[in-house]
């Protein structure tokens, strides 16, 4: 099996100084999108998706948030504060309006995006979003897989709580990864193997440190900071029927928050296959003014 070779990665400055770092995939002339992976995440697309969105013809800019990646960390941030180096990151590629969508622990910093830069989001998608963990009516812990629920139990305690948990089930998961010859020969610190699975996509995150995840799991579990009411851009919520890492609650909480949201249910689990993530993309392709078939 051969090397992967990551894509090119760009970087840039934040005003208080941090680097940001993202990349680019799809035609330079398509529609402009960016996309906010999941917790854990990585700027690193799968190929199968980068296929998708070529197709769907658009151009797609995934940013790192902070701690993941090299994109320096952001100790305390809160979910709001990802429209500010999502703002930054539209202006250095000259998009003065684009799309956004977030999978999973991404859903809520592209509903963030959306409530905050009111004047630059053409619509949103929000890919196995969770609800907040103070929604009221939704308990946040229940119906989830073992080891999502505690994630989040041990980030309401903090840091010192959560990180020797993650290091363990990172440790876990990678070593299940190399244990594959073909892809032990393509995987080492610093060096994922080629993404093949939603699943390979976030091991690949933890190669290089656990502070994103950290950062992310304490962020989802606080104050978001932001007014899910002053989104007026066109918003699709995007639920698996069997979700047992995101329960159906969370959709309805937040549908039922979200005046300018459509619902859609599609029949597999946490991530989407391949029919439902075209789309996704076809949905965000028409501007979210064009509904795919199968809306609920």
């Amino acid at each position: 099996m051969a090397p992967w070779t990551p894509p090119p990665t760009s970087e840039l400055t934040a005003a208080d100084g941090r680097l940001l770092r993202y990349c680019g995939y799809g035609p330079p002339g398509g529609r402009p999108v960016i996309s906010l992976a999941g917790t854990p995440g990585t700027r690193w697309e799968r190929p199968d998706v980068v296929t998708a969105f070529e197709a769907a013809g658009l151009r797609v800019v995934a940013p790192e948030r902070p701690g993941y990646g090299g994109t320096t960390r952001q100790p305390g941030r809160s979910v709001a504060d990802a429209a500010a180096d999502v703002a930054r990151i539209a202006d250095a590629v000259g998009w003065p309006r684009f799309a956004v969508t977030g999978f999973s622990g991404g859903g809520p910093h592209a509903l963030a995006c959306a409530a905050l830069l009111p004047g630059r989001i053409t619509c949103c998608a929000a890919v196995a979003s969770p609800a907040p963990a103070d929604a009221e009516g939704v308990d946040f812990f229940a119906d989830r897989r073992l080891g999502s629920a505690e994630d989040f139990r041990l980030a309401r305690v903090g840091e010192q709580a959560l990180r020797p948990y993650l290091a363990a089930r990172a440790g876990e998961g990678l070593a299940v990864l190399k244990a594959s010859p073909e892809r032990a020969a393509v995987a080492g610190p610093g060096r994922p193997a080629a993404p093949d699975s939603g699943r390979e996509t976030r091991l690949r995150a933890m190669y290089l440190g656990l502070d994103g995840w950290i950062d992310d799991d304490i962020a989802l579990v606080r104050p978001w900071g932001f007014d899910l009411a002053r989104i007026t851009a066109p918003v699709s919520l995007w639920h698996g029927a069997r979700d047992t890492q995101v329960p159906r609650a969370h959709a309805d909480w937040l549908m039922a928050r979200l005046p300018s949201a459509t619902a859609y249910e599609h029949p597999g689990g946490h991530d989407p296959d391949d029919t439902t993530l075209r789309r996704i993309l076809a949905w965000i392709a028409g501007g979210g003014g064009r509904s795919p078939v199968g809306g609920t």
